[in-house]
């Protein structure tokens, strides 16, 4: 295989700036077909994106002879369907985070990539971008000494009612759909980055609660970790907060000093050691997956290693099923 030809499952949101267009920008590799069950919104995608092909139907993409990867863009409910499709038809498999709704469903995606030989890697894209990877590199050069403990804080103000009557918002605090609530959504990126930042977890633990009870699902979620390197994690997310009071924020606290940052917002390092504070700066990226999916096709070509793996993901779903209880 010389290059990867893409197909994209779900061409949603999700994939209009954040993925879609890195596929045509990464060396070896060509978004060639993509597909959505509205045919309208799949031809209107694929003109403006100058994509070659369109389906609304997923197993026609899948089986396309010119398609040799597929990228999973769907919400989670369907991810193990179009894995273990996909996976069956011979072709790797990019799927989106949460790698599926639990689990469970998690560890039957991961069973079917070794049963099958086939590639998949999860899109935990934000371990791929170079303000995290510094961050990563702080750590393992012991620049804050050893690692006694790390902080994180996600607050948001509740969905509004337009929100939660757009269908391409509502279906994240769905469970059926999504797994669960916004937790579901957006701590997959952040408790990768702590796996990716501390190793495997000894013990997880936490409780989620809806307090507000405008949606099915929880939006307050409370959860501790301790690795095995002895590190130990407390994190709250609150998805009901005032507006004033809405925060993202990390911090990881060291022997001689800490590192602070946001996951979310702007890319800038607060590195405090021995009393002196610096500042690191990154630049925003156009496509903020595109060196995870550079790492991706290099590994589907046989260049390089998986840039996070089935196990990686499993790893992360058990821990949100270990910190809400569900």
């Amino acid at each position: 295989m010389q290059k990867i030809n893409w197909g994209i499952i779900g061409c949603g949101d999700v994939t209009e700036i954040k993925s879609g267009p890195a596929f045509n920008k990464v060396s070896n590799s060509a978004l060639v077909a993509v597909m959505r069950r509205d045919a309208a919104k799949a031809e209107d995608y694929a003109r403006r994106h100058q994509v070659p092909t369109w389906y609304s139907n997923a197993d026609e993409l899948i089986n396309d002879p010119g398609v040799n990867a597929i990228y999973i863009a769907t919400p989670p409910s369907s991810h193990e369907e179009y894995t273990l499709a996909a996976l069956n038809a011979g072709k790797s498999v990019y799927v989106e985070k949460p790698m599926s709704l639990n689990a469970a469903s998690a560890n039957v995606m991961m069973n079917a990539a070794r049963e099958t030989g086939g590639k998949l890697v999860v899109a935990h894209y934000r371990r791929g971008q170079p303000f995290f990877k510094k961050i990563k590199e702080l750590i393992d050069k012991n620049t804050i000494g050893g690692i006694r403990f790390a902080r994180m804080d996600y607050f948001k103000k509740p969905l509004s009612k337009t929100e939660l009557e757009t269908k391409g918002i509502s279906w994240r605090v769905d469970p059926a759909i999504s797994g669960g609530g916004l937790f579901h959504d957006l701590a997959p990126h952040q408790l990768d980055l702590m796996y990716y930042f501390f190793g495997e977890a000894e013990a997880v633990s936490g409780y989620a609660i809806n307090q507000q009870k405008i949606y099915a699902a929880d939006d307050l979620v409370s959860a501790n970790i301790l690795f095995r390197s002895g590190v130990v994690f407390n994190g709250l997310w609150c998805f009901n907060s005032d507006e004033a009071s809405e925060k993202d924020s990390c911090e990881i606290v060291g022997e001689m000093g800490s590192i602070r940052f946001t996951v979310f917002g702007e890319q800038k390092i607060i590195l405090t050691v021995k009393g002196k504070t610096e500042i690191i700066s990154f630049d925003s990226l156009p496509h903020v997956q595109q060196p995870m999916i550079e790492g991706v096709v290099s590994y589907f070509l046989d260049h390089g290693t998986n840039p996070c793996t089935a196990e990686d993901g499993v790893k992360v779903m058990e821990m949100i099923d270990n910190i809400t209880g569900k």
